[in-house]
C-alpha cells in the first residue's frame, strides 16, 4: 500500500485542520462541515496528480489546443454519515465522477469495549476498471474501511483504490497495510499519536459525524 501524508509541508491545509480540532471553533457545525469540505478539495487536487491522463484536442474559439484529461473514470464512495462533507469536497473537483454510499458502524454486542463492524446499506455504481476513491474522515482501528472494501470488492475489481482520510491513528494505518492489496493508496491529511482504550484517536477532534450533523442516540 502506498501512503501519502499531505500535511507534512506547511500550507492552508494545516490551518483548516487546526480549526477542526479547536473545541471552540468546532462548535459551529456549518464551519466544521465547510472545513472538512475544503480539506476534501485539497486532497482531491493532490490525489489527481497520481491518476493517468490521455492526450486530447480541444476546439477553442481561436484554434485547437492539445491538452490532457483523466484517462479512466472515477467513482467516489463515502462511508455514511461522517464522510458526506469530505465527499462534497472531492465532488467539487471530480465533478464528473459517479458516486456511491455505504454505511458502516461499530456494534457493541455487550455494551463493552469490544465491537464488530456492521456494513449494511450500500448504493454504489459499478467500479470495474475504474479509480475507486473511498472517503472517511477518521481512520481509527481501520476495521471499518477493510469491512467496507471487502463488501464492495467481492465481485468487481477497480483499477486502483484510493482511501482518503482526514485524521489517522498509527494503529489504523498499520491495520490497512496488513489487510489491503498493493494497488491501494492511502491519503492522510494528519497522522495523530495513538488510539485510547476505547479506540478513539488521540488527540483527534472528537466524533466527526456528531460535529458535522448533530449528536445521535
Amino acid at each position: 500500500m502506498h501512503i501519502h501524508y499531505i500535511s507534512e509541508q506547511n500550507s492552508i491545509l494545516n490551518h483548516f485542520l487546526t480549526q477542526l480540532r479547536d473545541i471552540h471553533i468546532q462548535k459551529d457545525s456549518m464551519r466544521f462541515r465547510k472545513n472538512i469540505e475544503r480539506i476534501g478539495e485539497i486532497m482531491a487536487y493532490e490525489l489527481s496528480k497520481t491518476l493517468e491522463y490521455k492526450n486530447i484536442d480541444v476546439q477553442t474559439p481561436l484554434g485547437i489546443k492539445h491538452t490532457t484529461t483523466i484517462a479512466e473514470p472515477v467513482v467516489l464512495c463515502s462511508i455514511l454519515r461522517a464522510g458526506l462533507a469530505l465527499h462534497q469536497g472531492f465532488m467539487n473537483f471530480f465533478d464528473n465522477a459517479e458516486n456511491g454510499f455505504v454505511s458502516a458502524y461499530r456494534h457493541h454486542y455487550d455494551n463493552d469495549e469490544k465491537f464488530d463492524i456492521l456494513v449494511e446499506y450500500q448504493a454504489a455504481p459499478s467500479f470495474e476498471g475504474k479509480n475507486l476513491i473511498l472517503i472517511d474522515p477518521m481512520l481509527a482501528t481501520g476495521q471499518s474501511i477493510v469491512a467496507v472494501l471487502h463488501k464492495l470488492h467481492l465481485e468487481q475489481k477497480p483499477k486502483e483504490i484510493h482511501i482518503a482520510v482526514v485524521i489517522a491513528a498509527p494503529e489504523g494505518v498499520e491495520y490497512l497495510q496488513k489487510n489491503l492489496p498493493e494497488n491501494c493508496h492511502l491519503w492522510v491529511a494528519a497522522l495523530d499519536e495513538k488510539l485510547n482504550e476505547k479506540n478513539y484517536i488521540v488527540p483527534g477532534l472528537g466524533d466527526a459525524g456528531d460535529l458535522a450533523y448533530g449528536s445521535k442516540l
